[in-house]
C-alpha cells in the first residue's frame, strides 16, 4: 500500500538526515531492504529534488535541500538560534534529563558538539556563526589574524569557506590569494568577518577526507580486504569506526570495503597480519603491498 511505502521513504530520510552517517550496508539493514530498493529510493530523492551527497560508501541527504530549507523555516531554529541556546544550556549548570536530552537534540540537528566544550572561548563560537552564514549563503569572508604555524606568521586571509570539519573544529576553505584549497582551524582565528561579495570559485572547490587511519587527502581510493577472526578483532580494537565498514562473509571471515586516503596506514595493519587477510578488487592495493613486501626482503 502506498502508505507503507511512505513510511519507508520518510524512515529513511530521517536515517540519512542524521549526523550519523550511515554505509549503504547498513541503511539496508536498518531498512531490512536490498541495495537494488535503496537504490531505488536514492532515485526517488534525487528526481523530486533533494540533495543526495556520497562519501565513499556513505549516503545522506543535504540540509540544505529546497524541501528542509522550507520546513526549518517553518518549524526549526536557525543556527544562529540553535548556537545561541546551546550557550544558554552550557551556562545553566543544571544536568537534569531534560537539560540533557536539549543538548544531544540540539546536537543531533545541527552538529554543534564544538559548543559542548566548556573552554571555548564566546569570540570562537562567534566565528563558528559566522562561518555558518557563509557557508549558508556562499559568501567569502575574511579570517582576520589568523596564526599559521606552517609559515610562522599571522595574517588576515580572504577565503570562501565550503564545508566545516572535525566536529566543526576545522573548516575547509578555497584561499583567494593562493588559488588553493586549505583547511583552516577555528582556534587559530582572531575574528571572522562576512563579506558581501559571493562565492567566484565553487568549481575549484576541493573537499577534503579524513580516513579512519587519520589520513587525509583531496582522493580516496577505495580497498576490499577479506579478514580472518584474528585482524578482524585487532581491526575494531585498533581502529573502532571500521566498524561500519565490516560485514559478515561466513563464520570465520569479515569483508572490510571502505575507501582510504593513503594506502601507508592500512597498508602498516595489512603487512603485520599478512597471513590472516586475503587482499581483494583494486589491484593497485595489490601491487602497493608487493612493492613493500619487495622493499623489506632487500634490507
Amino acid at each position: 500500500m502506498r502508505h507503507d511505502k511512505l513510511d519507508r521513504e520518510l524512515t529513511l530520510m530521517l536515517l540519512m538526515t542524521e549526523n550519523k552517517r550511515y554505509t549503504v550496508q547498513q541503511l539496508c539493514e536498518r531498512m531490512n531492504i536490498s541495495k537494488r530498493t535503496l537504490y531505488y529510493y536514492l532515485d526517488f530523492f534525487r528526481d523530486i529534488g533533494f540533495v543526495v551527497e556520497k562519501h565513499g560508501t556513505v549516503y545522506s541527504l543535504d540540509k540544505s535541500s529546497p524541501f528542509f530549507t522550507k520546513l526549518f523555516r517553518k518549524v526549526h531554529f536557525t543556527e544562529d538560534e540553535a548556537i545561541t541556546m546551546r550557550r544558554i544550556l552550557e551556562s545553566s549548570g543544571s544536568h537534569s534529563a531534560m537539560v540533557d536530552h536539549l543538548k544531544r537534540k540540539l546536537d543531533s540537528l545541527y552538529d554543534l558538539n564544538i559548543l559542548a566544550d566548556e573552554q571555548l572561548r564566546e569570540q570562537q563560537a562567534q566565528n563558528l556563526s559566522v562561518i555558518y552564514d557563509a557557508i549558508k549563503y556562499h559568501r567569502n569572508v575574511i579570517l582576520h589574524h589568523y596564526s599559521s604555524p606552517h609559515s610562522n606568521s599571522v595574517s588576515d586571509r580572504i577565503v570562501e569557506p565550503f564545508m566545516l570539519m572535525n566536529n566543526n573544529n576545522e573548516v575547509r576553505c578555497y584561499e583567494l590569494t593562493s588559488g588553493m584549497n586549505k583547511t583552516f582551524k577555528l582556534s587559530r582565528m582572531e575574528r571572522v568577518e562576512l563579506l558581501a561579495d559571493e562565492w567566484e570559485h565553487e568549481d575549484k572547490h576541493r573537499q577534503i577526507f579524513t580516513d579512519i587511519f587519520m589520513f587525509s587527502a583531496e582522493e580516496q581510493m577505495h580497498v576490499t580486504l577479506l579478514l580472518g577472526r584474528l585482524s578482524y578483532n585487532l581491526m575494531l580494537e585498533e581502529y573502532p569506526k571500521a566498524e561500519a565498514y565490516i560485514t559478515p562473509h561466513d563464520d570465520k571471515h569479515w569483508l572490510l570495503e571502505l575507501d582510504v586516503c593513503n594506502y601507508a596506514g592500512i597498508g602498516r595493519f595489512v603487512l603485520g597480519l599478512y597471513e590472516d587477510i586475503t587482499i581483494m578488487g583494486d589491484g593497485n592495493f595489490k601491487e602497493y603491498i608487493h612493492q613493500q613486501i619487495q622493499k623489506m626482503s632487500q634490507v
